[in-house]
């Protein structure tokens, strides 16, 4: 995944969950934040930030907040590119063999899953997960509590039961992660239903990527540890 119109920026504050003021080129502009969750830990004051410019007279803001620096580690926290992240992945990883159709955003029961794929012998529901929030190296969701992703680790439960293979896959945005855990302080009914989906056949799987100021991309598996 490519990002156009690069620059560099410094965070001063977040007015709401869909704004937040930056300095770029010695002025104050406001800059729309491709993400709703907290990053409180990842939006801290004079914070450097890369954010992709925009020339449109229909757009509220010129700006997208794409990227951050936590101390030396930069990390994507745009909530819209971790499926498109995967989707690049996929077709080429070797985890699906003879894929013979991607399509997003399938409805089935009461959710709309991120991914149904087709191979010559299987049916597979993929959900995607972004990831931003790391401790100590250890890479983390939830950032804030999710009825939605409960909603939708229970569908795939049932998906395996009507014969579908089901997979979450959690979208690292960020490398240099030694595993990835759910974020029990912050949701444990989470935790706990993924602990649960795996028992029942949902495969539970994590990657972590590569990224730059004006790029990310999917890279190597990560250890899942519930």
């Amino acid at each position: 995944m490519i990002y156009n119109n690069i620059k560099k920026a410094k965070f001063i504050n977040r007015p709401n969950r869909f704004i937040a003021n930056i300095e770029i080129d010695g002025k104050n502009e406001i800059c729309h934040v491709k993400n709703t969750g907290r990053c409180k830990e990842l939006l801290t004051d004079n914070a450097t930030v890369f954010v992709e410019e925009f020339d449109s007279s229909t757009r509220k803001t010129k700006y997208d907040l794409i990227s951050v620096y936590k101390g030396e580690r930069l990390i994507n926290m745009d909530s819209q590119v971790p499926n498109k992240v995967f989707h690049e992945w996929v077709k080429n990883s070797g985890l699906f063999e003879n894929i013979t159709m991607i399509k997003p955003e399938y409805k089935y029961g009461n959710s709309r899953f991120d991914f149904y794929i087709e191979t010559i012998d299987k049916k597979i529901f993929v959900e995607v997960k972004g990831v931003t929030l790391e401790e100590n190296d250890v890479a983390m969701f939830p950032d804030a509590p999710t009825l939605r992703g409960l909603k939708h680790i229970n569908e795939l439960i049932n998906s395996v039961e009507d014969g579908f293979e089901a997979y979450v896959v959690f979208i690292v945005q960020m490398k240099n992660i030694k595993y990835f855990t759910p974020n029990n302080k912050t949701h444990m009914e989470f935790g706990e239903a993924l602990v649960l989906a795996k028992s029942k056949g949902v495969n539970i799987l994590a990657l972590d990527c590569e990224v730059t100021k004006n790029s990310i991309e999917a890279r190597n598996f990560v250890d899942v540890r519930l």
